[in-house]
């Protein structure tokens, strides 16, 4: 497939998207959002159930920490590009409810394309990975997160990736103080993008 050159045109092909069956049982796609140009890319894992029914990253519980977490760390929300690494809510059925279920490799590498067209066109500087499928997704492999957190990692594209946990982890955490303690150290991982190189 050809290079995209517009968000607009990305968008139009993303929701047509059967790169993997995930987008079978998911109610729309879920493209990336933000500016055309972004210095920062914020990738996280996929779409929630919220996302994957307002057709929107990030609008859930976890995006609400992730707005917070922006906001602490002097980052301007409304300059940062915000996407995920799989663009269909992949889950499971239980009663009423459908449960977030993680991507596999296969689908995460299928997805991969979508990502890498977000990036030709945004151009960021720095991608923050939230979560080990955003990893995989940005360097094509999985990593372990606790190996590269808190350390910038040079891509051969030229940006600089940060890897961090997701802030769905956070809302995992049951110990108040062990929460807050991580959101600390989540917040310090996001700083990290107005360090130079």
């Amino acid at each position: 497939m050809a290079m995209i050159a517009t968000l607009q045109s990305l968008r139009r092909a993303e929701a047509k998207c059967v790169r993997c069956p995930l987008y079978k049982h998911a109610t729309q796609v879920v493209p990336g959002e933000g500016p055309g140009r972004a210095r920062i890319m914020f990738v996280g894992e996929q779409p929630g159930d919220k996302e994957d029914i307002a057709g929107r990253p990030f609008v859930g519980p976890a995006g609400n920490i992730l707005d917070k977490a922006i906001a602490d760390a002097g980052i301007d929300r409304r300059q940062v590009f915000v996407t995920n690494a799989v663009k269909h809510f992949k889950f499971v059925q239980r009663g009423k409810r459908r449960l977030h279920k993680k991507p596999n490799a296969y689908e995460i590498d299928r997805c991969q394309w979508w990502l890498e067209q977000e990036r030709a066109i945004v151009k960021p500087e720095i991608i923050v990975a939230l979560g080990t499928t955003a990893v995989r997704g940005v360097l094509g492999k999985p990593q372990a997160i606790n190996k590269i957190r808190g350390h910038p990692i040079a891509l051969q594209s030229g940006e600089r990736m940060i890897a961090t946990v997701h802030p769905s982890y956070l809302l995992r955490i049951p110990d108040r103080s062990d929460r807050h303690a991580a959101y600390k150290a989540f917040v310090r991982d996001l700083k990290l993008c107005n360090k130079p190189d």
